[in-house]
């Protein structure tokens, strides 16, 4: 079934379907970030290096909030999805509904509690008292702007989860390009500094829920009559019961992330510095990964829908291999040009300059040795939820964070502060030796069915 900007996954070749769902997806999260790249580019270059550690210090406080959002709506998007495969287009509308309902009232929650957490969780997590006031300044304008981020997500996995990848391609390009301009107004012309960057951020965003918003009243399936527009109950309950497990396993994530978030902090501004401009390209090359991650998620919840058992076992096979080899390609980037590409972030004037783009580099070797196991995470990760279970996924998050925290309060003190970045390579490797014997015994049973 192909309808007005949908795509129907549950025929035709597999890898040539998630490649063309999931290039957009990666081109659009290219832009989204994109333009958290120029903000530090803009911020490193323009302000100082303590504006660019404070960004650094907001990766895990801000992965910890959007990460929940991201979750509870890409719920919603696997319920959608089923109801497009099976081709139930009055349960789809009221799971529409559903999803905008939910949005809406997590909006209210989340920026509430989100600003009074800011101040504890800065404290928490030692962030250095040179960059304290940046930090808190940046995290409560963009938290300020979590209504926003809830309409843009949700949007963006109704229309993914109805095989669209294209409207919300063209929504972060949109968003990007906005950024950026916004960046050059706030913070290079009228001199707001790192509030202006933030500022910025979420002025973007406004764009990119906007678009995806207009893509979707121009869906004949999506447009809410008044059959659709009721809160079903059963409906709503699926969509919780998928959408909170999986905005909890990124709370999960976001905690072993903070604990590193605190050793790191400890260790210092250089080496705070160098470990954030080489996050800043680390989450770059992630992107493929993440947009793999939602097509095999949209592709086998479709295909489960549909009763194609067969169709998601071929679909994983094509992702991971699809996988594999982008991670090494990416891998290839970080250790050839990663020196390089964290040296932009840091005038070379800078005190310690040398010493911030050494430890940003050896960061980056260390992540590519790993590599491959990011991308086979995300496939097998995603895979699962699409099949409708959100908490194996949660579970395989409790595996990462159990190594991320060993290695930062005990590796740290066997081989030095590197044991922090070796933390992320055993986290994949754990939740991938979790996951993958539990996606075997479900794919062997699909395949007997």
């Amino acid at each position: 079934m192909t309808v007005d900007n949908t795509k129907d996954m549950t025929t035709g070749s597999p890898a040539r379907l998630l490649l063309a769902f999931s290039l957009p997806l990666m081109l659009g999260n290219l832009f989204q970030q994109l333009y958290t790249f120029v903000d530090a580019l803009i911020v490193g270059q323009c302000v100082s290096a303590n504006a660019l550690a404070a960004l650094g210090a907001t990766e895990w406080m801000t992965f910890i909030m959007f990460g929940v959002i991201s979750g509870v709506t890409q719920g919603c998007s696997v319920v959608i999805a089923r109801f497009f495969g099976e081709k139930q287009i009055k349960q789809l509308k009221k799971a529409v509904y559903g999803g905008l309902s939910l949005a809406a009232a997590g909006a209210v929650l989340f920026t509430a509690v989100g600003q009074i957490i800011i101040g504890p969780m800065l404290n928490i997590l030692r962030t250095p008292v040179e960059v304290l006031l940046l930090t808190q300044t940046y995290l409560r304008i963009l938290y300020a702007g979590v209504p926003v981020t809830f309409l843009y997500n949700i949007a963006a996995a109704i229309l993914r989860a109805l095989g669209n990848s294209q409207k919300p391609l063209h929504a972060m390009m949109i968003a990007s390009l906005g950024n950026i301009a916004f960046d050059i107004l706030f913070v290079m012309g009228l001199h707001m500094g790192i509030a202006g960057a933030a500022l910025g951020t979420v002025l973007a965003q406004v764009l990119a829920a906007v678009y995806c918003l207009i893509a979707i009243s121009k869906i004949e399936i999506c447009r809410l009559d008044r059959e659709g527009r009721v809160l079903d109950g059963r409906i709503l309950q699926e969509e919780i019961k998928m959408g909170i497990p999986m905005g909890v396993q990124n709370i999960i994530t976001a905690t072993g992330g903070l604990v590193v978030q605190a050793t790191v902090n400890s260790f210092g501004i250089l080496f705070l510095t160098g470990y954030a401009a080489a996050n800043k390209l680390y989450v770059l090359l992630e992107i493929a990964a993440t947009s793999y991650g939602h097509g095999i998620m949209t592709y086998t919840a479709q295909n489960m829908g549909d009763g194609s058992d067969k169709r998601v076992r071929y679909g994983l096979i094509a992702a991971l291999v699809i996988g594999t080899i982008t991670a090494l390609i990416m891998s290839g980037i970080m250790v050839f040009a990663g020196g390089d590409i964290v040296g932009l972030f840091i005038k070379e004037k800078e005190t310690g300059a040398d010493e911030m783009i050494r430890v940003g580099y050896h960061y980056l070797c260390v992540l590519a040795l790993g590599f491959p196991l990011l991308y086979c995470l995300y496939v097998l990760r995603s895979c699962i939820q699409g099949m409708g279970d959100s908490v194996i996924p949660m579970l395989s998050s409790l595996v990462q964070v159990f190594m991320r925290v060993m290695c930062a309060l005990l590796l740290t003190r066997v081989i030095g502060k590197e044991g922090v970045f070796w933390g992320e390579v055993l986290a994949w490797m754990g939740a991938d030796l979790f996951l993958s014997f539990i996606c075997a015994k479900r794919i062997s049973k699909l395949s007997d069915a």
